[in-house]
């Protein structure tokens, strides 16, 4: 772990040793640092790379106070694992049938990204029984705030979405098969997200001046919108754990349809957040804890640690370290952006690097390139002291949203 000492701010602790981290994200993490309710310290995750207003693979704990684009837009996004009673030998040779199966059974993409559109006109009822769980409370918040009845709501509930949203077929260490799948609270969560960005931006208009970046906007406890935020917050992210998990309740289906044979699933299950925000206590005192891009590693706690398409991924079991905030990494992080990613490489280094997993290859995933993330191995090494690894993952199907 290294030290960051901040000129009138809080000190930085990074567990980046042996991984790159861009200059652009150290001064945002200092500008963070320097906001007057952190708590203690930053803590920094090796996957740390630019974002919008706090850097992502940072953990920011606060006193009193919440920054909405700290938690971001994707609120909520997170992983679902689950190790079925299959092995490698259960599978086909041939993968595509599979990742075809999945396909349909999911809604994922631009095109198709509604459970009301094409193949999924009769969607299984489960999502209708999660939606009823959640309709009361969503109604609770649309009646303060209207604009979020106009969103896709109810009809997201169960979808992938696109960008480095995925779904996997993998095997671990003993061949046994695992899915695997990443996703957050969709267009609901961004409409929400921004929706409080906004207000927080509007109700600090007179200070705006003296933040070092107008996306650290913050909303003050006992504030006019504090209490909705959190409201709202924490509904888009019991929202994004029932979309993973009706969307891991599909791919299943899928699979004992494509593989003709009955398995069980639920072996060893994980459902983890790792854009949100929840209340903690640390060091002695009960604060806020807004985790962007990074997860909780609590004391024996499970986690999902995913690498880039085409690179391994690990279940790993939390240590509680303490400085960390008892929290890890959520994946690889990029080591440049989706634009310089589509510039620097073609089709065929997206068909080379990809050639042991069964998925698209074409010019529409090349900003998910493996070579677009840090190298997993280094980020994995950086922070043994915050988790141990319980099962390595290497994918064999990759459905891309």
């Amino acid at each position: 772990m290294n030290l960051l000492e901040v000129v009138g701010g809080k000190p930085i602790k990074l567990w980046t040793q042996g991984v790159p981290v861009e200059d652009e994200a150290r001064r945002q993490l200092i500008n963070t640092a320097k906001m007057p309710f952190i708590f203690k310290h930053l803590a920094v995750m090796p996957d740390v790379h630019l974002g919008k207003g706090s850097t992502i693979g940072s953990v920011i704990p606060t006193l009193g106070a919440i920054i909405p684009a700290a938690v971001g837009v994707d609120i909520g996004c997170g992983m679902i694992a689950a190790r079925t009673s299959l092995f490698a030998r259960d599978l086909p040779d041939n993968l595509h049938r599979l990742r075809s199966a999945i396909e349909h059974a999911v809604p994922h993409g631009k095109t198709f990204g509604r459970h009301d559109q094409g193949a999924w006109d009769n969607v299984p009822t489960q999502a209708d029984h999660a939606w009823k769980a959640l309709a009361g409370r969503f109604k609770a918040i649309t009646g303060k705030y209207p604009r979020l009845e106009k969103t896709n709501n109810r009809h997201h509930l169960g979808t992938l979405g696109g960008g480095n949203h995925f779904i996997e077929v993998c095997l671990d260490e003993a061949d046994r098969v695992w899915f695997m799948l990443h996703s957050g609270s969709r267009g609901v969560g961004n409409a929400i997200g921004n929706l409080f960005i906004e207000l927080a931006q509007a109700d600090m208009r007179q200070h705006i001046a003296n933040l070092p970046d107008k996306d650290l906007a913050y909303f003050e406890e006992g504030s006019r919108h504090f209490a909705d935020y959190v409201e709202a917050v924490e509904w888009a992210q019991d929202f994004a754990r029932q979309n993973r998990a009706l969307m891991m309740q599909a791919v299943i289906s899928a699979a004992r349809q494509v593989l003709g044979r009955p398995f069980e699933a639920d072996l060893e299950a994980v459902n983890c957040h790792h854009n949100y925000v929840q209340r903690e206590r640390h060091f002695g005192h009960d604060i806020l804890v807004t985790r962007k891009g990074a997860v909780s590693a609590q004391k024996g706690q499970l986690g999902i640690i995913p690498g880039s398409m085409g690179a391994k991924s690990f279940i790993v079991r939390g240590l509680g370290n303490e400085e960390s905030f008892c929290s890890c990494s959520h994946g690889a992080g990029r080591t440049m952006s989706r634009t310089q990613a589509k510039k620097q490489f073609t089709v065929q280094d997206q068909v080379r690097a990809t050639a042991h997993v069964e998925c698209r290859k074409d010019k529409d995933v090349i900003d998910e390139i493996p070579m677009a993330y840090k190298d997993i191995d280094a980020v994995m090494q950086a922070q043994r002291e915050l988790v141990e690894v319980v099962h390595t993952l290497r994918q064999v199907v990759c459905v891309k949203g």
